[in-house]
């Protein structure tokens, strides 16, 4: 698949700079791949849509990642923990930056290119919640950039499309949890023409046995989220219950667990975009993206969500 294929024009003005005032007030575009009808709903009214589906969720945790640096001015993201208090990290301006300096509790180790260094951090995560650059005004809440069924610490982002869930609506949904910490693989966007040679570099994934057990025998399953949906095919292709996984799903995948997907709207040239156009069709895909447009509905982190049946 040529990257190309991944661009779509959308004006600025629909990307959400904030989150909805409730959670489950955020739109949803759902559709049903097996009538070709598509209707717009509210999230709260997800559990409407559904037939039994198993819904799983991911849990994992955003730390407060994003560490400012004063001299140079920048900032480190803090990208998944190595031991001993060394983590890989992406760190900017990295053309000014030195091995072997000291930045507050940042110690910069090792230059791994592209960005990414090994760092140690003197103390535990203690920076600011790490929102995406295309979200240019503040956050009020933190909370509103996690899930409220979040859990496990260590990601570098949030699971998005679980965003959208309240105590309410998950309370009427059949629910299991895995958790994969959402680091540089899920939001580095793809440089190259040919989607084949974008490389994966690997994102650490845990699961329960027993919640693979429920998973692995649901008659139909919801995977809630693209990192969801990651995990689900990696075990399902006979990985072991954690690891890391750097399965890369674009057009022509073969899908083994997952039925049903609920994801945001994504960014152009990224692959979260690829692995929808595998779940739903390339050209099916592009034409709810520009239905969705053409309805002003939000886009990325805090937009609306879309449901794939």
């Amino acid at each position: 698949m040529e990257t190309n294929e991944l661009d779509y024009d959308l004006p600025p003005e629909l990307i959400a700079q904030h989150p909805a005032d409730r959670r489950d007030a955020s739109r949803l575009l759902v559709h049903d791949r097996r009538t070709g009808e598509t209707r717009h709903r509210v999230f709260s009214e997800l559990p409407e849509e559904l037939d039994g589906e198993l819904v799983v969720v991911n849990d994992t945790r955003v730390l407060p990642a994003r560490i400012p640096l004063e001299r140079p001015r920048g900032e480190v993201l803090l990208l998944e923990p190595l031991g001993d208090g060394v983590w890989e990290a992406l760190a900017r301006p990295t053309r000014r930056l030195r091995r072997g300096s000291r930045h507050g509790d940042v110690e910069l180790l090792q230059h791994l290119g592209e960005g990414r260094w090994r760092i140690r951090l003197h103390g535990e995560p203690a920076g600011d919640t790490p929102l995406p650059p295309y979200i240019t005004e503040p956050l009020a809440d933190p909370a509103r950039y996690q899930t409220v069924y979040a859990e496990q610490a260590g990601s570098a982002a949030a699971p998005t499309a679980g965003l959208h869930f309240t105590p309410e609506v998950l309370a009427q949904l059949d629910l299991e949890r895995v958790t994969l910490h959402v680091g540089l693989d899920t939001f580095r966007p793809v440089h190259v023409d040919d989607l084949a040679q974008h490389e994966l570099h690997g994102e650490r994934y845990d699961v329960r046995p027993e919640a693979w057990t429920r998973i692995r025998s649901a008659e139909r399953v919801l995977a809630v989220g693209t990192t969801t949906v990651r995990v689900l095919e990696t075990l399902a292709r006979g990985a072991p219950l954690a690891g890391r996984t750097s399965l890369f799903i674009t057009p022509g995948f073969r899908f083994e667990r997952v039925d049903a997907l609920l994801t945001n709207f994504h960014l152009p040239r990224s692959t979260l975009l690829a692995l929808v156009m595998a779940f739903a069709g390339v050209e099916e895909t592009r034409r709810l993206y520009e239905l969705a447009i053409a309805e002003r509905y939000r886009f990325y982190s805090f937009g609306d969500a879309m449901l794939i049946l």
